[in-house]
């Protein structure tokens, strides 16, 4: 099974990219926030795969971290939850707050994602909640942003807050991690949330 891939971005998509490894190219499905952080069409990238094998297809599933991979392991593993709505809800959430929202049994935020239902929500957590504590214990404390550091707790929420107000996943924590920086750790989140909004408009 494909592992690992080393190669060159030939093209991007809503959902996937194609990875050039010595003149083959291999599509690979990737979460909305692994896309953001691969480089431009002809750059070189390293992605972490996981080879998904169905009757009908092969299909590559990449991650530009372990935490991403290893979440995508442990949402696929739960009943009536496939590769491409694991994938969606990685979309949804960083990997902290996904898991610290399973691992809180937090329904409200869960059914928020993209194709996660109250039923599927409840599954999650039911699964899931104990297998959260080894991520949340690698997690670190504190999110750098440039000089300043802020709480991973109060980042998250001033993500989710930006998501709510009609933010995508990652143009949200693009927002939240530069009002972090201009403003300092000592912040509250009322006042990032406005820097993050007044950036938005300038």
């Amino acid at each position: 099974m494909i592992a690992s891939l080393s190669g060159i971005v030939e093209a991007k998509g809503p959902d996937e990219a194609v990875i050039d490894v010595n003149g083959v190219g291999y599509r690979v499905f990737l979460s909305e926030r692994s896309l953001a952080r691969l480089p431009a069409e002809g750059g070189r990238v390293k992605l972490r795969v996981r080879t998904v094998v169905r009757e009908d297809a092969l299909d590559l599933y990449g991650f530009t971290s372990q935490e991403e991979e290893e979440l995508f392991l442990l949402l696929t593993s739960v009943s009536h939850i496939g590769p491409k709505v694991a994938i969606n809800i990685l979309c949804g959430m960083e990997p902290a707050e996904l898991a610290r929202s399973i691992a809180s049994g937090d329904l409200v935020r869960l059914t928020h994602l993209k194709g996660v239902g109250k039923k599927t929500a409840e599954r999650l957590v039911v699964e899931l909640k104990d297998k959260m504590q080894p991520l949340l214990a690698a997690a670190p404390a504190l999110v750098a942003t440039g000089g300043a550091r802020v709480g991973l707790g109060q980042q998250s929420d001033l993500v989710s807050a930006l998501v709510n107000l009609g933010y995508k996943p990652v143009q949200a924590e693009k927002a939240a991690e530069e009002a972090a920086q201009k403003l300092g750790g000592d912040a509250t989140l009322d006042a990032l949330i406005r820097e993050a909004l007044r950036a938005a408009r300038t």
